[in-house]
């Protein structure tokens, strides 16, 4: 979720339950919430993974390997039991939490805990992700860049540019503009430099529109498996 500098104050993505929970948000909760005043919906279609990846150029490939949990490819389960599910909702509530502060939540035991959780890791299931304050890597400016691609390079368009080093997040979505770019910037003028020179060298691109992100609140958050 960030606070945005432009004509709309939020912007949030949120990853939900199927259809239901959908209609939900948007025909019951954000109306009955009276400090919202109106939206916008789009739906993501694809979010381009290498931004899983972002270090900000900040790193080498030896660097970023080294860093990388040395876990065993594990393949993913089919079928989550009852207990993965309780381990994540107490992870989505604390990501620092204990195995014996799990385990209890889930009403299992430390140690299958643990092994449920390797496991979950382990077949991607759950991806570790870390915030940071970006102004101690010396990047002060943000933006969301909502970009007009035609259809048939949305998908090379998309993959170049989550490959980028300042490229945080990347996306196709609905909605008037058709990707959907979280991008960061050492200042104004490094931003400047990257829509003139990388985006302005993208042959696919028609238009652009820059939101700057005044701040963010919260990064990562729940994605059910499947939904990228």
């Amino acid at each position: 979720m960030d606070v945005l500098g432009g004509g709309d104050e939020i912007c949030t993505i949120l990853f939900l339950d199927g259809p239901d929970a959908r209609n939900a948000l948007l025909l019951r909760d954000l109306p009955a919430t009276p400090a919202v005043q109106s939206w916008t919906s789009h739906v993501l279609l694809r979010v381009f993974p290498a931004a899983f990846d972002w270090s900000g150029g900040l790193l080498s490939e030896a660097e970023l390997t080294g860093l990388r949990p040395d876990i065993p490819a594990a393949p993913t389960p089919s079928t989550l039991l009852p207990v993965d599910h309780q381990l994540i909702a107490a992870l989505i509530e604390d990501g620092r939490a204990s195995y014996t502060d799990l385990a209890r939540r889930a009403d299992t035991t430390p140690l299958t805990a643990r092994r449920r959780l390797e496991a979950l890791v382990g077949g991607q299931v759950l991806r570790l992700a870390t915030e940071v304050d970006l102004a101690r890597l010396g990047i002060r400016t943000e933006a969301l860049l909502w970009i007009t691609v035609a259809p048939g390079g949305l998908e090379e368009t998309g993959h170049q540019l989550s490959r980028h080093p300042q490229v945080r997040f990347a996306s196709a979505t609905t909605g008037s503009a058709n990707l959907l770019v979280a991008v960061a910037a050492a200042d104004l003028n490094a931003l400047y430099h990257f829509l003139s020179d990388t985006i302005g060298a993208l042959v696919h691109i028609t238009t652009i529109e820059v939101t700057p992100i005044l701040t963010g609140v919260k990064r990562t958050g729940l994605v059910r498996p499947g939904s990228l």
